[in-house]
């Protein structure tokens, strides 16, 4: 899979949102802002190299194309996340949080969720020696 840049990656959360979407639906989905909204154009080429990446499906209807994402968000912020872990933080999760606790990125009930996630992760498992505090010393 293909990293998305900034403009294919604005275009594809408008279209998970919307699920299936005319390019005219997509710029009405751009945030209004001092930045004039993308042209007609530049969208109907971002989603043509979006198609040809894989990323997004379309169906004619008449002169125009509805497209579907044929990748889901979560599919793709798996890979976007593993890209960064894997550039940055040498593949390791631990080293990941690490960096954002260090630089009280996290807030205290953040933590908590995840202390909460963590533990829930070592009740399905208990058989794993992984999860077993005693062998880790």
């Amino acid at each position: 899979m293909k990293k998305l840049t900034k403009a294919e990656e604005q275009i594809m959360q408008i279209l998970w949102k919307l699920k299936k979407a005319f390019v005219k639906e997509i710029i009405a989905e751009f945030p209004e802002s001092d930045e004039q909204k993308p042209k007609y154009t530049t969208v109907a080429t971002v989603l043509n190299v979006l198609e040809k990446k894989g990323f997004v499906a379309h169906e004619k209807f008449g002169n125009s194309n509805r497209y579907t994402p044929t990748v889901t968000e979560e599919y793709y912020s798996e890979f976007a996340v593993k890209d960064v872990m894997g550039k940055y933080f040498d593949g390791s999760l631990s080293k990941l949080v690490s960096f954002f606790v260090k630089k009280n990125k996290v807030d205290i009930n953040e933590l908590d969720d995840i202390m909460g996630l963590i533990e829930e992760k070592q009740q399905e498992q208990p058989d794993d020696p992984k999860n077993d505090k005693k062998t880790k010393q």
